[in-house]
C-alpha cells in the first residue's frame, strides 16, 4: 500500500468480504513502507495478536505497525482493541465495520495521545461514516505524533542520555509508612546502579495476587503509563517469583526485576577482586538457576546491562546443567581463595596482631571512617555498595601497639540469599575480630531500622555475642544538641569519618576495649 494511506479501499473491500463470507474477524499488521507483515484470522468476536518479538518497540515511542481489521455488524474499537493499542505501542489501530451486504461500513480509528502531566485522555478516537471518507496522510501523520511523542517524554521526564529509564512498583500487605520507607532505599539502590527513576507506585494491598502481585487490570495500567513515560524497566521492591516474572513479561517487552536481582546488578558492578566477581557471579547464577524455566525470550530480557551484569552477556537458553557445571566450578574457586585468605590470616595471627571490623548498613561512611584512621584512600563514593572489596590496614597506637582494621560489605535489609551465602567466606573474617565497630550513618532518618538490619544479619552469621561498639558516623550533619541527645540515648560515639579532629573518643575506646579489658575477653 501507498505508506501516505492508513488502508486502501480495495483492501478493506477485501477484508470486508471475507470476514463476511467467514464469519470471522479479520485483520493485518502493516508497516510504515506499506508492507502487509501478517494476516491475522480471528473468530466472531475478536482477534489474537500474535508475538511481535521480530518487531521489537526499543526506545522508540511506537513500534511502527499498525492494526486494520474487520468488525461484524458494525462494532466500534472495544476495551481489548485500546488496551492492544497502549501496551503493543502500535502507530494506531483500525475497525472497519462490515454491512450485511459484504461492503465495508464505518470507520473507527485510535492513535495514542502524547503524554503530559495534565493531560488525562491518552487515546483519541475517530469516527468516519464510511471507509471512502478517510482520509488521512499517514506517513506524516505517525511522523509528527511520534516526534511530539518524544520531545513531551523529554520534557516532562528529562530523558536524556541512554541509561534505563525505570518505574518503581511496591505492592505489599504491610503498613504504608513501611512501604515508603522500602520505596525511599530502592530509589537509592537505583541510584547506585545509575537507573533513571521516572516514577514510583506503591499499592497496599489485603491479599497479594499469586500471578501479577496485584490485579491484572492494575498491572497493564502500570505497564502502559511506564511505556507513555518512555521507561525501559520495571522494578519491583518485593521478591518475584518464577511465575511471577514470567507472567508479567508476558504483557510487556520491558525488562522486569525485582529487588535482589538489582541489588546482584550493583554487586556485580562494583566487584574488583577476584574473589568479589566469583562471589557475585556464583550469586547471580544461583538466582537465575530457578528462573530458567518458562519463555526464553522473557528471560533473555535480563541477559545484560541492568540485572544482567556478572554471569556473562551469554544466551538465555543455557540450560540447567551447565549452569550447575558453573556453579560447582565457581564454589571450587571460591574455597581456593578461601583457603588462600585462611593462610593470611594465620599470618596475622602468629604476629599477634588484633583485629577490629568495621560492619555497618551500606553507604554508612565505613570506607571512609577507614581511609581517615589510616591515611589510605580505599575508593569513597557516597552510594549504596560503592565498595565492596574487603580492606584491611594497620593503626599504630601509643605504647608500641597495632591493630588491624578490616572495612566489610556494607548490610542492607533483606540481603539477597544467595548473596548472603556467597559473601559467607568473607564475612567470616569478622568471626577472628577482637571487636566490632557498629557504624551508623546519624543523620540518615531511617537509622534506627538500618541498625535493627545489621544486629539481625549479625545473628545470622552467629555473630551477635561478638563485643561491638556503637559509633554514629556524619554527626556533622546534625544539629549539636540532637546529636548529643542520640549519643547518650543509644550509648554510642559521635564522630565524622570525614573530620579526623572528631576521632579521638573512638580511639581511646579502641585502645581500651582491645588491650585495656581484662585478658582473654576479646582476644
Amino acid at each position: 500500500m501507498p505508506p501516505s494511506e492508513v488502508v486502501t479501499l480495495e483492501l478493506a473491500r477485501q477484508l470486508a468480504a471475507l470476514s463476511s463470507r467467514f464469519s470471522r474477524q479479520i485483520g493485518v499488521l502493516i508497516n510504515r513502507r506499506g508492507s502487509v507483515l501478517q494476516v491475522i484470522v480471528g473468530d466472531s468476536g475478536g482477534i489474537l495478536i500474535p508475538s511481535l518479538e521480530d518487531h521489537p518497540l526499543g526506545r522508540k515511542a511506537l513500534r511502527g505497525l499498525r492494526l486494520i481489521h474487520t468488525h461484524l455488524k458494525d462494532k466500534n474499537l472495544t476495551r481489548d482493541d485500546l488496551t492492544d493499542l497502549a501496551l503493543l505501542r502500535l502507530d494506531l489501530i483500525a475497525a472497519i465495520g462490515v454491512r450485511d451486504d459484504g461492503q465495508p461500513g464505518a470507520v473507527q480509528v485510535a492513535h495514542l495521545l502524547p503524554h503530559g502531566e495534565e493531560q488525562k485522555k491518552k487515546i483519541e478516537i475517530l469516527d468516519f461514516p464510511d471507509i471512502g471518507r478517510l482520509r488521512l496522510d499517514f506517513g506524516e501523520f505517525v511522523s509528527s505524533l511520534e516526534s511530539e511523542m518524544e520531545r513531551q517524554r523529554f520534557f516532562d521526564f528529562g530523558q536524556a542520555g541512554k541509561g534505563e529509564k525505570a518505574i518503581l512498583i511496591s505492592v505489599s500487605t504491610r503498613p504504608r509508612y513501611e512501604l515508603e520507607e522500602s520505596m525511599e532505599e530502592l530509589k537509592e539502590l537505583c541510584h547506585s546502579s545509575g537507573v533513571a527513576v521516572l516514577g514510583a507506585v506503591i499499592q497496599r494491598i489485603k491479599e497479594i495476587n499469586p500471578k501479577y502481585l496485584m490485579g491484572e487490570g492494575k498491572i497493564k495500567e502500570l505497564v502502559i503509563d511506564a511505556l507513555d513515560k518512555g521507561a525501559t524497566l520495571l522494578v519491583f521492591d518485593q521478591d518475584l517469583g518464577p511465575s511471577q516474572i514470567k507472567s508479567i513479561t508476558e504483557l510487556t517487552e520491558l525488562k522486569v526485576i525485582d529487588r535482589s536481582q538489582l541489588i546482584l546488578d550493583i554487586f556485580a558492578k562494583r566487584a574488583g577482586s577476584r574473589e568479589g566477581k566469583v562471589q557475585v557471579e556464583l550469586a547471580q547464577l544461583k538466582y537465575l538457576l530457578p528462573r530458567l524455566t518458562g519463555r526464553g525470550t522473557a528471560m533473555s530480557r535480563l541477559m545484560g546491562g541492568i540485572g544482567g551484569r556478572g554471569p556473562g552477556e551469554s544466551k538465555l537458553e543455557i540450560d540447567r546443567r551447565r549452569v550447575r557445571d558453573r556453579i560447582n566450578f565457581l564454589e571450587r574457586e571460591l574455597k581456593a581463595l578461601s583457603l588462600a585468605r585462611k593462610q593470611r590470616k594465620q599470618r596475622r595471627v602468629e604476629k599477634g596482631l588484633p583485629i577490629v571490623s568495621i560492619v555497618g548498613y551500606t553507604n554508612a561512611g565505613k570506607s571512609t571512617l577507614l581511609n581517615t584512621l589510616t591515611r589510605s584512600s580505599t575508593v569513597v563514593e557516597d552510594r549504596m555498595f560503592a565498595t565492596l572489596d574487603t580492606a584491611s590496614r594497620r593503626i599504630r597506637f601509643p605504647r608500641e601497639r597495632e591493630l588491624i582494621i578490616t572495612d566489610t560489605v556494607g548490610f542492607i535489609r533483606d540481603l539477597p540469599k544467595d548473596l548472603m551465602a556467597a559473601f559467607k567466606a568473607t564475612l567470616e573474617e569478622l568471626e577472628d575480630a577482637a571487636l566490632l565497630v557498629h557504624l551508623v550513618d546519624a543523620s540518615n532518618p531511617r537509622f534506627p531500622q538500618q541498625m535493627d538490619s545489621v544486629l539481625k544479619i549479625l545473628e545470622d552469621l552467629d555473630l551477635s555475642k561478638k563485643p561491638r561498639l556503637l559509633v554514629f558516623n556524619k554527626a556533622d550533619r546534625l544539629p549539636t544538641r540532637e546529636a548529643a541527645a542520640l549519643s547518650k540515648r543509644f550509648g554510642a560515639i559521635l564522630i565524622s569519618g570525614r573530620d579526623s579532629s572528631t576521632l579521638g573518643p573512638l580511639l581511646e575506646n579502641l585502645e581500651q576495649r582491645v588491650w585495656e579489658e581484662p585478658a582473654g575477653k576479646f582476644l
